[in-house]
């Protein structure tokens, strides 16, 4: 009478071994083996990775102060690159994130043919947003909603 009693102790064991493990994967509900296509292929860190070329318009070695106009030159140094402008980290002044925004949305403009803003509008309104801290921080937002929503 002892087996009959131990294999009905395996079998609560297993069963309750069984149903932790369906939880489990149950919480990880992941794609599987599914091509899932990730977003962020028009973010500022996307341009500064040289994932894909950039846009014979403004090759990577162009400077801000060119490619924005003497407003951008007054503003920010005179041999700062595109490159250099997506791939800066001081995100907490606003005219800092205002021109790393800018250029990436200034390459999709280029790169991606149903994007929100036209080259010459993201240069100007670029220019009109380094009136004061304020417009710079709202139009940077503007942007990265634009480049964030861009596949």
């Amino acid at each position: 009478m002892g087996s009959p009693a131990l294999l009905g102790v395996l079998f609560c064991l297993l069963l309750s071994a069984s149903q932790s493990v369906a939880a489990s994967q149950s919480q990880n509900l992941r794609p599987g083996f599914l091509f899932t296509r990730t977003r962020g292929r028009c973010t500022p860190q996307f341009w500064s990775g040289r994932r894909e070329s950039w846009p014979r318009m403004v090759p990577e070695t162009s400077t801000v102060s060119k490619v924005f106009g003497s407003r951008a030159y007054e503003r920010y140094r005179s041999d700062m690159t595109l490159l250099e402008a997506t791939a800066r980290n001081d995100e907490e002044k606003p005219f800092s994130r205002l021109l790393k925004e800018a250029t990436a949305a200034l390459l999709n403009s280029y790169a991606r043919n149903p994007f929100p803003y036209s080259p010459w509008q993201v240069k100007t309104l670029l220019i009109q947003a380094q009136v004061s801290e304020a417009a710079a921080a709202s139009q940077a937002n503007s942007f990265s909603l634009a480049n964030n929503a861009c596949n």
